[in-house]
């Protein structure tokens, strides 16, 4: 599957934004999708995470209240809501697709991910 992520901008701080991350290829329903960033000099963080149903979600506690994951299987694509925006935030923002759950602990999310769009930057200013 190709991931393509998009939406990404900059905004003020206490802003919203949305990113979307189109699939194309295989049959996007049987993906369980995530969102990770990386902020410049840091490693990748995990974000959020969907079943590839929809009916699950689990969020990082740094963005928990904050962002949201939802996604339309018939559209084949994934969406990141992004509410009360803070400097930190600020980082290239990445999606991913996998269909197996995760070994061990969460701090990656629920799933291990086989395929990764290119990232979409988002910068938050104060």
């Amino acid at each position: 599957v190709q991931l393509q992520a998009s939406g990404g901008g900059l905004v003020q701080t206490g802003g919203s934004l949305r990113l979307s991350c189109a699939a194309s290829g295989r049959t996007f329903s049987i993906y369980h999708m995530g969102w990770f960033r990386q902020a410049p000099g840091k490693e990748r963080e995990f974000v959020v995470d969907i079943s590839r149903s929809g009916g699950s979600t689990y969020v990082a506690d740094s963005v928990k209240g904050r962002f949201t994951i939802s996604r339309d299987n018939a559209k084949n694509t994934v969406y990141l809501i992004m509410n009360s925006l803070k400097p930190e935030d600020t980082a290239v923002y990445f999606c991913a697709a996998g269909t197996r759950l995760a070994l061990g602990t969460l701090v990656a999310g629920r799933y291990e991910y086989d395929y990764w769009g290119q990232g979409t930057q988002v910068t938050v200013s104060s």
